[in-house]
């Protein structure tokens, strides 16, 4: 795809778990980058039925940007909403935590399967594979069973290297979205 017919990103939706107990965790890694970029960007949230919205206009495009108030399982039930708006999964971006990717790497893709992360997991079910993806490396941990404690614990690097990771990657999302 080249990037003249890279479809407009009308959405951009935040994985993650509600609740302050797990806002720190690797797995709402995609809340905390939504919620810079609106912050960035002078979004106010307001609280919607399962899922809290912010619009913000970037380079003269308006963007919603969501957080899912459910648990991350079920991170797809904001798609309908989408959907009734004219919002098409190609013009959507989903940012989430990434083990297959070192901490700190920080890439965006189109489509692909969920790999075992859940909350894609849900989002394809509702609407197929062919939204991008805001892949955020969270590292993985030794063993695979150590895998849904590892992403439900806070980030073991040091806050301020999370933060700055944060901005870069709204940072990245905006570059992105300017294209």
């Amino acid at each position: 795809m080249t990037q003249a017919s890279k479809p407009e990103i009308l959405a951009i939706i935040g994985l993650g778990n509600p609740g302050q107990g797990y806002y720190h965790n690797r797995h709402s890694i995609g809340f905390r980058v939504v919620e810079a970029l609106a912050n960035r960007e002078g979004g106010v949230w307001r609280e919607r039925e399962e899922m809290s919205l912010a619009e913000v206009t970037v380079y003269g495009k308006k963007l919603l940007l969501i957080k899912p108030l459910t648990f991350m399982n079920t991170s797809g039930r904001v798609i309908p909403f989408l959907s009734k708006r004219g919002i098409k999964p190609e013009n959507i971006l989903v940012v989430h935590d990434e083990l297959e990717q070192p901490f700190g790497k920080i890439s965006i893709r189109e489509g692909g399967s969920a790999r075992g992360h859940n909350g894609l997991r849900s989002i394809i079910s509702a609407c197929g594979e062919h939204f991008f993806r805001m892949r955020f490396g969270i590292g993985r941990p030794e063993q695979k069973e150590q895998v849904p404690s590892y992403v439900l614990q806070n980030f073991s690097e040091s806050a301020e290297d999370v933060e700055c990771l944060i901005d870069d990657a709204v940072t990245m999302l905006l570059e992105y979205i300017r294209r």
